[in-house]
């Protein structure tokens, strides 16, 4: 009796679990992992999510952040368009590296930003976190960042 009930319970979670390999990826929210650091990410994969980007926040939850997923690898340029808190971008090459980090701030007049932050080189992707958290971490250009969950799924949906 207790191997079989041992057989289903393991049954159970490998289909709770998508298969012996642990949880189904796919199934996971989008998350970016630098070190040993994960964020919980929103997704900008098109023109509109991208524009809007974080515009109208009044905070950054810790542990939440926002992936910019572009079409191609090219330089980008950021603002600060309806933006009530600092940023930090981090530019990532599309080998996973960090190649810049800047802090954003917020404009005189959000709605009219004269400011722009551009990428100093081609760039996949784009990750903004609250201010500091970069710096408070000790995460720097040319670490290696992870795509994890839905946020790997939206950078192959990209190409």
């Amino acid at each position: 009796m207790k191997i079989r009930v041992s057989l289903l319970l393991c049954a159970a979670a490998l289909t709770a679990s998508g298969g012996c390999g642990g949880p189904d990826e796919r199934a996971l929210p989008p998350r970016v992992r630098i070190g040993q650091h994960t964020w919980n990410v929103e997704i900008a994969d098109n023109d509109a999510t991208r524009s809007r980007g974080m515009g109208g926040r009044k905070e950054v939850p810790p542990g939440m952040g926002m992936l910019f997923v572009f079409p191609r690898e090219e330089p980008v340029r950021f603002h600060m368009l309806d933006c009530y808190i600092p940023l930090d971008v981090a530019f990532i090459d599309a080998g996973g590296r960090i190649v810049e980090i800047r802090t954003m701030y917020v404009e005189a007049d959000p709605a009219d930003p004269k400011t722009h932050y551009p990428s100093r080189a081609p760039v996949t992707y784009a990750l903004e976190v609250a201010a500091d958290t970069f710096a408070r971490l000790g995460i720097e250009r040319g670490d290696a960042v992870e795509l994890l969950g839905g946020a790997r799924d939206a950078a192959k949906a990209a190409r």
